[in-house]
């Protein structure tokens, strides 16, 4: 409801149902004529599913793409990607809604802890991946760099071009003695 726009988008598949498949839950939605969303009996068959795996959660949450290309899903192309768009752009105001059960500052408070957080994790995490990276480049060579990589590639191309040419000079002599026999 914080995401008034989203209703208007949702509303144009009126009484499609969508189906999710979160190992081990399984939930489906059918989408009323304003937009808003009703929980859809199981028996219920939908137009479209999703099928997402419950380690693909914290890569969504975190707004990873290529996590979201790797959920399965079928069904109606039209609704799927409004799904998927809506996945991407619709943004949660926690606090507003805390607010309610613990009031407006510790409603606040509690998020900026949450955000803080969030954000030491993804640090700690890209630092984490970077000192990795550089001990496996620099300490233990287990990985190339890519200047390493980009010296090889062009070594090799010089060793291809070598031999095409040495195979064109045997080509010759070999010629040139075949008709010196005859």
């Amino acid at each position: 409801m914080q995401n008034s726009w989203a209703l208007e988008r949702l509303a144009r598949f009126y009484g499609k149902t969508v189906r999710f498949e979160i190992s081990p839950f399984s939930f489906a939605c059918t989408i009323l004529s304003d937009g808003s969303l009703c929980n859809a009996d199981a028996a219920t068959s939908a137009d479209a599913q999703c099928v997402i795996a419950p380690s693909l959660l914290p890569r969504i949450a975190l707004q990873d793409e290529k996590a979201h290309a790797e959920i399965r899903s079928n069904g109606d192309p039209g609704l799927l990607t409004e799904i998927f768009y809506l996945s991407r752009n619709i943004r949660w105001d926690a606090a507003a809604d805390l607010s309610r059960i613990t009031g407006d500052i510790a409603a606040e408070r509690a998020v900026r802890l949450f955000q803080s957080a969030h954000r030491q994790m993804r640090e700690s995490a890209l630092n984490l991946s970077k000192a990795a990276a550089e001990y496996w480049t620099e300490e233990r060579p287990l990985l190339a760099k890519p200047q390493q990589v980009s010296a090889f590639m062009q070594q090799v191309d010089t060793l291809r071009d070598d031999v095409s040419r040495l195979e064109q000079r045997i080509r010759r002599f070999k010629s040139s003695s075949a008709r010196e026999i005859s």
